[in-house]
């Protein structure tokens, strides 16, 4: 599911600010942007986010300022002498009366030593990590109202499925019936040519085969059934994505084989829209947790 959160917090010479973004995927897939050496995070980001997400394609965005403090920073005299004696030099030879003032040298590279500067980013993790939390909550709350959206139109799609169930049940009962009157009409208007008894053990016999080939009694059943597990697992707590996943499968898979056996226009109609709301019902739970 989607979503956005963002957490900003500050501690002494550190501030960091965090952004994350979830977007639609069958499984976890973690991006992390960060700058500074802050990519050694990425475990322990993955690891605390596996704890709260388990479904989707999630982006972090990860940026950490720190202010230096004044004792952090050292000259380096060798290279403070060495421009400026190249300076001096060059002065000399062009011409020039001015003096070179130190100050003008503090931006060249080397003369200020930012070694002092240098942690551990993981020393940071614990105020990471509280920003995280506020971006992951944020994020979470957000998806709770996508899911909650998501949960109405599933039930709506499982209503439009028992309904139609109900009308291939009904138009099942007249499949056999039917095809016997059409079977009897034909043999009559051939037979009458040939001048030959009709036998009624054979028409039995054929409308006792063809009743068995196309019953899908069973089919319908379990289509049902399948029905009141998937509302269930809706209601339960946890992860329940992948359960409602396995459930849409074999929803799918009765589907198939019912529009396979019924051997009747009306009911291949009626099967067109349940599979059409089958796939619907699938490709929202992809995106299920």
């Amino acid at each position: 599911m989607t979503g956005f959160g963002q957490g900003q917090l500050q501690q002494e010479q550190l501030s960091v600010h965090v952004e994350v973004r979830s977007v639609n995927n069958r499984y976890f897939k973690l991006h992390l942007r960060a700058q500074d050496g802050y990519n050694l995070l990425e475990p322990e980001i993955e690891s605390y986010l596996r704890q709260h997400i388990r479904r989707g394609t999630v982006t972090v965005y990860l940026q950490a300022r720190r202010t230096a403090r004044p004792d952090q920073f050292r000259l380096n005299p060798t290279a403070l002498n060495a421009y400026r004696e190249q300076l001096q030099r060059l002065r000399q030879s062009w011409g020039l009366p001015e003096a070179v003032q130190p100050e003008a040298l503090l931006n060249l590279p080397g003369v200020v030593d930012e070694s002092l500067l240098e942690h551990d980013v993981h020393a940071d993790w614990p105020l990471v990590r509280q920003a995280l939390e506020q971006a992951v909550e944020q994020l979470q709350q957000m998806r709770r109202r996508e899911g909650e959206a998501m949960a109405r139109e599933l039930e709506q799609h499982c209503r439009n499925i028992r309904r139609l169930a109900d009308q291939i049940a009904q138009r099942a009962q007249h499949v056999a019936p039917e095809y016997r009157q059409r079977l009897l009409e034909r043999l009559r208007s051939t037979l009458e040519e040939l001048d030959v008894q009709l036998d009624q053990a054979d028409v039995l016999r054929e409308v006792s085969l063809f009743a068995e080939r196309s019953d899908i009694s069973e089919e319908i059943v379990r289509l049902r059934s399948h029905l009141e597990q998937f509302l269930r697992a809706m209601q339960s707590t946890g992860s329940v994505g992948r359960k409602l996943d396995f459930i849409t499968q074999e929803m799918l898979r009765e589907v198939n084989t019912i529009g396979s056996k019924a051997n009747d226009s009306q009911i291949a109609h009626l099967m067109v829209e349940t599979k059409a709301e089958v796939e619907r019902i699938r490709e929202l739970v992809q995106n299920v947790e």
